[in-house]
């Protein structure tokens, strides 16, 4: 049997709470929001059972992991250091990198301003997305108005009132209606209840989710609150005024992506024109695949799957 070890590091001037099992070459998992490293609980005990070490953090300003003060500590660069800090105390000498949501663009940039840490990358739900020529934020508002999820995040206070109410209740909603299993796919809009006031809990949960998971989430963000997650949001701008060094930069690193066909944020990018898109940077895609009927936490969603495809893809560059 396969058991999932609790440890801190000290990281970069602060304390990282990471989950890890096996051992063998290192596989570093990313999660997104508003997860913890409790989403690859899954994908840590298969990695390990296949021969490797996996890790997964709660990144930085998420539960159980330090959450330093000002805004300007959630940079990009913030986020990339300590995935690479991560990887070096942990002895590299390098690894694979996962990322799921918010993780995603952290392992991208892991390979792109650190190839010689990364022997593949790989992305959950986010494909890899070129600097933009104008501001993202000025691009959203132009093409949404001012209700896109990122644009309601930015007001500090303002999306902690939603998700610091009745905290269960909004996962119950999050994990659902940006599920596969959902009636429909979410547009990524808020109204003036938020982003998920306005949405109606479901009757009975899907199958991939218990109500102790979400006490999971709930008592760990409970304690530690939401605002270190919503920094990330608050640095989208300044990283892209951080980024223009590596604009046009390749990802020459072996990479895979995977997402679900139902999925809000792969929606938002177009499934159709998905890989074409991705093609001219990342010179090196070895898989791409969409499941169908799958939404946006897919390796809660599929956990059989999304382990499989990151078993495969770890082999082929270990």
């Amino acid at each position: 049997m396969t058991y999932i070890q609790s440890r801190h590091l000290d990281v970069n001037g602060i304390r990282i709470h990471l989950t890890e099992a096996g051992s063998g070459p290192l596989v570093l998992l990313l999660h997104g929001f508003p997860e913890t490293a409790y989403s690859y609980r899954h994908q840590l005990t298969a990695l390990a059972a296949a021969g490797f070490h996996a890790v997964a953090p709660d990144q930085r300003g998420y539960p159980h992991t330090e959450e330093p003060p000002s805004v300007d500590d959630y940079t990009i660069h913030h986020l990339v250091g300590d995935a690479v800090g991560l990887i070096n105390a942990l002895g590299g000498p390098a690894a694979v990198v996962a990322g799921h949501d918010w993780g995603s663009p952290v392992a991208w940039g892991v390979a792109q301003t650190r190839p010689d840490l990364v022997r593949g990358v790989a992305s959950l739900s986010v494909p890899f997305g070129p600097r933009s020529p104008i501001n993202p934020l000025d691009a959203v508002r132009g093409a949404y108005g001012d209700n896109f999820y990122q644009l309601y995040f930015q007001e500090p206070g303002v999306a902690e009132r939603e998700l610091e109410g009745d905290t269960a209740a909004m996962f119950r909603k999050m994990f659902y209606w940006y599920s596969g299993d959902a009636p429909e796919i979410q547009n990524l809009i808020c109204d003036e209840n938020g982003m998920t006031g306005s949405l109606a809990e479901p009757e009975t949960l899907p199958a991939w989710l218990s109500e102790d998971d979400i006490a999971a989430y709930t008592d760990a963000f409970a304690e530690h609150g939401f605002t270190g997650s919503l920094n990330w949001y608050r640095n989208i701008s300044r990283n892209w005024e951080l980024t223009s060094p590596w604009a046009g930069h390749l990802i020459t690193t072996p990479a895979m992506f995977l997402g679900g066909d139902r999925d809000p944020v792969v929606n938002w990018y177009d499934p159709a024109n998905l890989r074409p898109a991705m093609a001219p940077a990342i010179t090196n895609l070895t898989s791409f695949t969409l499941i169908e009927g799958a939404g946006h936490w897919i390796q809660q969603e599929r956990p059989e799957e999304t382990s499989a495809a990151l078993i495969d893809f770890a082999r082929s560059v270990s």
